[in-house]
């Protein structure tokens, strides 16, 4: 089954990427991996409740992932899974693209601010030669009309 990573975050374009993975996926009959990653700076100020942080993290990761895969559930009929990963957002997906075989396709959402594309899709691009899968850049103010037009 080839699935389809998508990148959980709170940016605002990730929903349109979470959309275009689980409607992909739906109609190809794939899956879809969503990743969240836990940056290694957001503990090493308070070590002595770095444990708990990680918790509380993890926790509100899972609260948001829910609600997105509710909804790939129920409109797509795709049960996404979870994965977790903490340190440096481009170096851990690149681990989890290497470490899945079954990734076939890199799913980002382009933000649509005048700074550019948002940071992942700036650094990912530059190595997307060597990559040894696809990305699909989903812009970030497609409509859902558009998106379901498309996939």
């Amino acid at each position: 089954m080839r699935k389809f990573l998508v990148i959980l975050d709170d940016s605002r374009e990730c929903l349109n990427a979470m959309r275009f993975a689980a409607m992909r996926a739906a109609r190809s009959g794939g899956g879809v991996q969503i990743l969240s990653i836990i940056p290694p700076d957001e503990f090493n100020h308070w070590i002595g409740v770095g444990e708990v942080m990680r918790a509380e993290a993890r926790e509100r990761i899972e609260v948001h992932f829910e609600v997105f895969a509710k909804w790939m559930r129920d409109k797509q009929d795709i049960d996404p899974e979870l994965v977790i990963r903490e340190g440096e957002a481009v170096s851990e997906i690149l681990a989890q693209v290497k470490e899945d075989p079954e990734i076939g396709v890199l799913v980002l959402g382009a933000g649509t601010d005048k700074k550019g594309p948002g940071p992942l899709v700036t650094q990912l691009t530059k190595n997307a030669g060597s990559l040894p899968i696809p990305i699909t850049i989903v812009p970030g103010d497609m409509s859902k009309e558009r998106l379901e037009a498309i996939t």
